[in-house]
């Protein structure tokens, strides 16, 4: 039977995001009804909620989120009613030319809950981010969207994992590869970029050097792992990186900010034959010009990670235990917990630089 929850909705473009009743039908074959325990206020909500991802308002908004299956339908074998989850928002078909040659974090056909959820009264049909919208006391999702995981962890922690901070994990541990003794500057220490320090720290770096503007994000970017830090603001960062590695650069750039200039910093402070990876979100208009013969010059491998090239189903357990075995410091991405209507007070934080995560918790 369909159940009336509360949600929170982006009803257009630039329009503040409100409270309202929704309607989570019953899932249908291969989907499940979560009970969600904690949700992240993630970039990615606030460019849903301007406009900048698409214009199919309203959206239902969250997607870094945790909770506990309440009910599955037909079909589903991966998870249980009473399992502790973590969502996220690819889930992978099994069968698509990536899968079928053992990429499956490539996945070219990721999928989405068939069904989608209403508002009450009016029946309109609502859009959910990333195809999770868990800003919302239940949400309806494919069940390959729900990964279980040891129910110890907190909630509030577990579901950073859905999103920002696996990007960061995953750019430094499986799309640039850091390995024990490597040296790796992180540019941009948001959400994102600090998690890259925290993976490049669980790898086993020698040398992780933090570049931003913000004195306070480069604080926080040493608790988490950086051995070195660059107010880019005050510095060339290229030159600082070089000069803090020997005068060559680093093994392994990753570029967490997303525009042609950090990429262009990144591209230029890497060693030869380095790696840049760029997991920070670029917009459409945005353009890049390098000469040709640096790229074929300086070597190496330019790659971009999606969702930290990660595989659910194998990275999120994984990072939990070692969460909970003290050896990777999730609850420090969690800068304060909030209700589900203090999310448009949270984007507001967001936006100056004053949070690294808010978190609803449900």
């Amino acid at each position: 039977m369909a159940q009336e929850v509360r949600g929170v909705i982006a009803p257009g473009k630039d329009e503040p995001v409100r409270v309202e009743t929704i309607v989570v039908p019953d899932p249908g074959p291969g989907e499940a009804v979560v009970r969600v325990q904690a949700c992240g206020v993630c970039h990615t909500d606030l460019h849903y909620k301007q406009g900048g991802i698409s214009d199919d308002f309203p959206f239902l908004l969250g997607h870094e989120a945790s909770g506990v299956v309440e009910s599955v339908g037909d079909g589903v074998t991966e998870v249980a009613p009473g399992d502790f989850v973590i969502l996220n928002w690819r889930a992978v078909c099994g069968n698509c030319r990536a899968c079928l040659r053992g990429r499956p974090w490539y996945c070219f056909d990721t999928h989405n809950a068939s069904q989608r959820m209403t508002l009450a009264g009016t029946g309109q049909e609502l859009s959910p981010a990333l195809g999770i919208g868990a800003f919302a006391e239940k949400t309806l999702v494919a069940a390959g969207q729900c990964t279980k995981v040891d129910p110890a962890v907190s909630p509030a922690v577990a579901g950073l994992l859905g999103c920002g901070v696996m990007a960061g994990l995953g750019a430094a541990i499986n799309t640039g590869d850091v390995g024990r003794g490597d040296s790796v500057a992180v540019i941009g220490c948001g959400g994102v970029g600090d998690a890259a320090i925290a993976g490049s720290n669980l790898a086993g770096a020698a040398r992780i050097i933090a570049v931003d503007i913000d004195d306070r994000k480069l604080e926080k970017a040493r608790t988490l792992g950086a051995t070195h830090t660059v107010n880019s603001k005050e510095t060339d960062p290229v030159e600082a990186i070089r000069e803090l590695t020997g005068g060559f650069g680093a093994d392994v750039v990753i570029d967490a900010v997303g525009r042609p200039e950090t990429y262009r910093q990144a591209f230029y402070a890497r060693d030869l034959a380095g790696t840049v990876v760029l997991v920070g979100v670029p917009t459409p208009e945005m353009k890049l010009e390098l000469p040709l013969l640096d790229v074929f010059g300086r070597g190496g491998a330019l790659k971009s990670s999606w969702y930290g090239d990660c595989l659910p189903s194998r990275d999120f357990p994984m990072l939990v235990d070692l969460h909970l075995q003290g050896r990777l410091p999730l609850d420090a991405f969690v800068t304060e917990t909030i209700r589900l209507d203090e999310v448009e007070q949270a984007f507001e934080r967001m936006h100056h630089g004053d949070v690294l995560r808010s978190v609803v918790v449900l």
